[in-house]
């Protein structure tokens, strides 16, 4: 074959495929029809309900609805609680009140589009990770670690701020020992700060009533409370146990997934209740008699607070107690703030697990949830030792 034949073959080919082409460009292209077309058609309304057989709802305005209204409502409820002048008591301002309702609304319009876009989720749908070092990994559960992490921050800040203040400011109770007198041998002046724990109101000498022997009233509510959580991360697991179960009927499975997530939700609220009753009202129930903290003048502004200590009769100092009760409050006020946001999920759960909405494809919703209730309850199991019993 000679090489103007080949040339001729190619320029004929050339010719051949342009005409193709000039067809191809002047015919319609129909509408694909392909189960596994990703269009932007399929991902439907930003509002939900979703079709999770066509991926994600990458148009979602959840979580945009969300951070515009949690923006709103903390620095609304910052304004609408300040200091007076003087720095020693909070004055109300009922200004900023709708501004606080308004970023409520929003938190919960964002939660309601997120809430209808996921409750059709069946586990169709469960994108992997596609990079170093989470390669073919579920990308929610990288992303539930990564947020824990952000989380282990912030609670290590405040684990650090106890640490730091707890040992380099002296004890109310070593002072009350030195007769007024810091170790340092300076004296003490009324309305100086030193270090009051909140295990001296709550588990100390302070504590009048001691009904059950071991341990006075004051902690009766701490104690329930550290055993509900640790009971509710187990009904986690068993929901997650039971929404895996194959050999069940829906029905059922359903019913028990529901029960399991719904005591859940109920050991949470038992935990943020005993936590009001133990800093706002304090209870008297039969021979249980324990003041709340409030009563008890364990606040933020208490400026002058006589302290009698532990084995001194009626010699007593006034102190400041400022910076004891506000590391006290913010961390615990943290952790309790990280319970409700789980009773918000969990209410969710409890709601979708009703409807019938995990099965074995999709339990695995229920354990990133339980990842993050298990980080909740571990940082109690740090908290309370170390501000009730300390």
């Amino acid at each position: 074959m000679s090489i103007d034949l080949t040339e001729e073959r190619i320029r004929q080919i050339i010719d051949e495929e342009m005409k193709e082409y000039a067809v191809r460009k002047r015919t319609p292209v129909a509408p694909s029809t392909h189960e596994d077309d990703h269009h932007d058609d399929h991902h439907g309304s930003a509002w939900g309900p979703h079709d999770w057989e066509h991926g994600a709802p990458h148009n979602s305005w959840a979580p945009i609805i969300m951070s515009f209204g949690i923006t709103i409502f903390l620095f609304s409820f910052a304004s609408t609680f300040i200091m007076n002048d003087d720095l020693n008591n909070t004055i109300f301002n009922g200004s900023y009140l709708p501004m606080v309702l308004v970023g409520f609304a929003v938190i919960i319009s964002g939660l309601m589009i997120w809430w209808r876009q996921d409750l059709s989720f069946d586990g169709h749908y469960e994108p992997k990770s596609a990079g170093a070092p989470f390669q073919n990994i579920d990308i929610r559960k990288v992303g539930m670690w990564v947020f824990l992490m952000s989380e282990m921050m912030v609670f290590s800040s405040l684990f650090t701020t106890y640490i730091r203040y707890r040992l380099g400011t002296e004890s109310c109770q070593t002072i009350l020992d030195n007769h007024a007198t810091y170790s340092n041998g300076l004296p003490f002046s009324p309305g100086d700060a030193c270090w009051v724990p909140a295990s001296y109101f709550i588990a100390g000498s302070h504590s009048e009533s001691w009904t059950l022997v071991l341990f006075p009233d004051t902690l009766v509510p701490g104690a329930i409370n550290t055993f509900a959580l640790i009971i509710s991360s187990f009904t986690v697991v068993l929901a997650l146990k039971t929404a895996k179960r194959t050999d069940l009927d829906p029905l059922e499975r359903s019913r028990k997934v529901r029960n399991y997530l719904g005591t859940t939700l109920a050991l949470a609220t038992l935990f943020l209740l005993l936590k009001m009753i133990e800093w706002f009202i304090g209870f008297n129930i039969g021979p249980f008699h324990a003041p709340s903290l409030l009563s008890d003048g364990y606040t933020i502004h208490n400026e002058l607070y006589t302290f009698a200590g532990a084995g001194h009769g009626g010699e007593h100092i006034d102190v400041n107690l400022r910076l004891s009760a506000s590391t006290f409050y913010v961390a615990t006020g943290t952790h309790g703030a990280h319970v409700f946001g789980g009773m918000i999920g969990l209410s969710y759960m409890t709601y979708k697990a009703h409807k019938g909405g995990y099965s074995p494809n999709n339990a695995v919703s229920i354990e990133y949830f339980g990842i993050y209730w298990h980080f909740v309850d571990l940082v109690w199991v740090l908290v309370f030792p170390a501000f009730y019993l300390y």
